[in-house]
């Protein structure tokens, strides 16, 4: 090589919002949930659709997604489907075992889990949620402080149905060792929501407030938005 070259610079990868969006919907009909919400798949479809334009605005820089972070991810709600219904349909990456809600939330617990201060959610049904991170720097971190950490960086944590949706369109996302809280949904004492591997499957439960665990990290995201 002459003294003066300069080694190639590696092209950057371009990221397909619009591909990405699309594989989302995809995904969520692949796993019944425009049967679940009640709705044909071409209905289901089409109310997802003007989000298409919004995640593609947003995603101009964004990198394609990898094993703990997300560009953006579409959300469903427990407005449109139960959370019991779609955490059975998360699994970890190829794997085929679905996932399951833990028996330490009591009857009628996962209603009370609701968006925290000062999470607000822009749409009560679906909507997308942008520059998502499994947060594995906060595992062994308390998580209280892991949730004033990342309120700081005025970042968001992410509820219940974020984490499924994490989960359930980026299966990479759970890692053994890399699990994830959910600071974002709360229901008035100390426990905070939390998904992690259990029986070589995801398990949606929850740990105190106060307890920090090695193997759970603090998810967050940049911003919420709607159509």
């Amino acid at each position: 090589m002459p003294a003066h070259s300069q080694p190639q610079q590696q092209p950057r990868t371009t990221f397909d919002a619009v591909a990405e969006f699309d594989r989302q919907v995809q995904n969520l009909l692949d796993r019944d949930y425009a049967a679940l919400a009640d709705l044909s798949p071409d209905s289901f479809a089409r109310s997802l659709s003007p989000l298409r334009d919004v995640a593609v605005a947003h995603s101009a820089s964004a990198q394609p997604p990898e094993a703990g972070h997300a560009p953006f991810l579409l959300v469903i709600t427990r407005a449109l489907v139960p959370i019991e219904r779609t955490m059975p349909l998360t699994t970890l990456h190829g794997k085929t075992k679905p996932g399951f809600v833990d028996r330490s939330f009591e009857p009628g617990a996962l209603e009370r889990f609701v968006p925290a201060e000062p999470v607000q959610l822009p749409d009560e049904r679906a909507y997308l949620l942008f520059d998502v991170d499994r947060g594995e720097e906060f595992c062994g971190a308390v998580p209280r402080e892991a949730m004033a950490a990342i309120a700081e960086r005025q970042r968001t944590v992410l509820t219940i149905e974020e984490g499924i949706a994490f989960v359930t369109h980026c299966p990479a996302a759970l890692a053994k060792n890399k699990c994830f809280s959910l600071g974002g949904s709360r229901c008035g004492d100390r426990r905070v929501p939390a998904i992690w591997i259990s029986q070589n499957a995801p398990k949606l439960g929850w740990c105190w407030e106060g307890n920090p665990h090695t193997w759970l990290g603090m998810a967050s995201a940049g911003s919420r938005g709607a159509a």
